[in-house]
């Protein structure tokens, strides 16, 4: 259950759903309703009753199922509206099945003690709530009693968690067959409270139709891909990463990358190193090697008489021509050559702000796989039409980004999104907050290149370092540095290849 629906394949979901039962769509509605019930009495047990918010759609449907199965329970329920469902309808007949008395929603005031099922817009929420609608949110919000959203919390936008409008926080949201980007993507994640999923009877199979292209970034995805090594291995066959380091003052974030693509497997990492910095970067380095790369003739000697399989170039490395120049160099292999693949992070990002079109060119002329890794600034500074539309989720956004570039774009946050050329995304959910720290990034960064070194397929590579990097800073916790980060991925990677300690 890992598929993320948009809010449109959903409703396809629901309309397949009920062309293969042939009785209709109210079913599902009834399922969903029965579903929400059992969530509230299985954790709202001691309320003193239940208001009920209906919306003039689908979602006040399922508030109006609900409704009446408590009120069947014997247990205290009111129920509010601002407006009558529409005639024929699934509300509507919801509506009328519903024995309780409708009260005006512009009357609401919400009790101590008592519960709020909010379903007034679900998913499909396309306009900002106002109005009496918005004032029964904001009632309920200064009450501070307990809220259960049902599908979504009204005001939150089902395809991209932004807050349309007015909006309340719930401590539980019930939402029916999958996830929808909403509730994954900030600030949507946060206003969902606790998510639970439920079966209301739509087969599985209407994923096979619908074939949805987002996923949730867990292990399901890329566990069977990690690498493990043959017993007749040897280093090289492990896969070599070379990771460009910085001017003298700046070394360390090079050697966080390295020291991410060591750990997480990779059989050889090598530093390359502009002649300043070779003495400050030998004192802190021992299992990974040096090299010195001043510029592209001296890397091009590197490459074809070490043939490393992933490049990382960004980390501390400064933003001028070198950088562009070595990334061009990287993607553009010589002639009887096999492409290394690039993870593009930090100053490499910046140093095309003014060229994108350069490293997009690069990017599609080259056989290799070419990983880009910006936060929320440096995207903006490689895709400023993009970051500036407000009507681009960070999903669509990452998307589009992805298919220009020609490249697999890892757009970092507390909901990292990943998304590969060809439409794919996964959106990142176990991250904690204590990852936001200096160098964290440049670890990460490595870590792809260690997978992609290895051999992994660049979308897999990136959704697989992320979690595996979100884990590794969990077992951290707080106090976390970067440094910490990659000595915690043997334990992490052993859990998951199921290697004994």
């Amino acid at each position: 259950m890992h598929e993320i629906l948009s809010p449109k394949e959903m409703g396809e979901a629901d309309r397949l759903a009920a062309e293969a039962g042939g009785t209709g769509s109210y079913p599902l509605m009834l399922n969903a309703g029965a579903a929400v019930v059992a969530e509230l009495l299985a954790r709202f047990t001691d309320a003193a009753g239940y208001d009920l918010l209906c919306g003039p759609g689908n979602n006040g449907g399922d508030g109006y199922v609900i409704a009446r199965l408590l009120h069947e329970r014997g247990l205290a329920v009111r129920l509010w509206r601002q407006a009558v469902p529409p005639a024929g309808t699934d509300a509507a007949r919801a509506a009328g099945e519903c024995p309780l008395e409708a009260r005006p929603l512009d009357t609401f005031a919400p009790e101590a003690g008592w519960a709020v099922v909010d379903a007034l817009f679900g998913a499909g929420l396309s306009k900002p709530v106002e109005g009496p609608y918005a004032a029964a949110l904001e009632k309920t919000a200064k009450a501070k009693v307990p809220v259960i959203a049902v599908d979504l919390p009204s005001g939150v936008a089902g395809d991209s968690g932004r807050v349309l409008g007015t909006t309340l926080a719930a401590d539980l949201t019930v939402t029916f067959f999958r996830k929808k980007p909403g509730h994954l993507l900030f600030p949507g994640r946060k206003l969902c409270g606790k998510t639970a999923v439920a079966d209301i009877g739509i087969p599985a199979t209407v994923l096979e139709t619908i074939r949805p292209t987002c996923r949730e970034n867990t292990p399901a995805l890329w566990h069977a891909l990690l690498p493990r090594p043959e017993e007749d291995t040897h280093k090289y066959a492990r896969g070599h990463v070379a990771v460009f380091s910085g001017p003298p003052t700046v070394t360390g974030a090079a050697r966080l990358a390295a020291r991410g693509a060591a750990r997480i497997g990779a059989g050889a990492v090598t530093v390359l190193s502009p002649a300043a910095a070779l003495a400050v970067n030998a004192m802190h380095l021992t299992a990974i090697m040096l090299a010195r790369v001043e510029g592209e003739a001296e890397l091009a000697a590197f490459i074809d008489r070490r043939h490393p399989a992933a490049f990382v170039i960004g980390p501390g490395f400064g933003i001028g021509e070198s950088a562009r120049l070595f990334t061009e160099t990287v993607l553009r292999p010589a002639s009887g050559t096999a492409a290394a693949h690039l993870v593009l992070d930090a100053d490499a990002i910046t140093a095309f702000a003014d060229a994108p079109d350069r490293l997009f060119a690069a990017a599609s002329a080259s056989p290799a796989t070419l990983v880009l890794t910006p936060h929320e600034g440096e995207f903006a500074r490689l895709f400023p039409d993009l970051a500036g539309d407000a009507l681009f989720s960070k999903l669509e956004r990452a998307r589009q980004a992805a298919a220009r570039a020609h490249a697999v774009l890892v757009l970092k946050g507390a909901d990292t999104v990943i998304a590969a050329p060809d439409g794919r995304a996964a959106i990142n959910t176990n991250a904690t907050s204590y990852l936001a720290t200096a160098g964290s990034g440049d670890v990460l960064a490595g870590m792809i290149a260690g997978l992609l070194g290895q051999g992994m397929s660049g979308f897999e590579a990136a959704c697989a370092a992320v979690h595996l990097h979100a884990e590794a800073g969990r077992k951290v916790g707080p106090g976390l540095i970067a440094e910490d980060m990659p000595e915690q991925l043997p334990e992490v990677l052993r859990a998951h290849l199921g290697e004994e300690g």
